[in-house]
């Protein structure tokens, strides 16, 4: 009997140690990127444009990744409306104005699309070019376990 109590003692220390050693251990890193991203003026009307988005974004992360949401800034719009100059709204993103991404294998990659990061109003005359502070960026994601 007491040969055999000896390595079932061993065997459950080894147990033990092993599976606190393993508790230990890091973590897996989920991480979304924008991959490509391109932005376009759409005409509203005779007097008011826009600025759309779209590209892709992928999963670089070890895990897969679930509601991303995607949206764009343009940081060098002014937050008044002034006749001539791209305009930003002082309040949270509307629908329209992100993406969500509902779900993201490891390595994949899916396109995103959303209007509005910019708009001009008061304009007889289609604008000549984009603000230049102006980035696509992955606002939230969760991990899947």
């Amino acid at each position: 009997m007491k040969s055999c109590l000896k390595p079932v003692l061993f065997l459950s220390i080894i147990m033990i140690a092993s599976s606190a050693l393993l508790s230990c251990s890091k973590p897996k890193e989920a991480k979304v990127i924008v991959s490509e991203n391109e932005f376009s003026i759409r005409k509203l009307n005779d007097y008011a444009y826009t600025i759309d988005a779209r590209g892709k974004v992928k999963n670089v992360g070890e895990v897969d990744v679930k509601r991303v949401v995607v949206t764009a800034y343009c940081r060098d719009c002014s937050k008044g409306l002034e006749q001539g100059n791209w305009l930003v709204a002082e309040r949270e993103r509307a629908s329209e104005e992100k993406d969500m991404i509902n779900y993201l294998v490891v390595g994949g990659e899916a396109e995103f699309s959303f209007t509005d990061v910019a708009i001009m109003y008061n304009t007889p005359k289609p604008p000549k070019e984009m603000p230049k502070e102006m980035e696509v960026v992955v606002e939230s994601f969760e991990a899947v376990d």
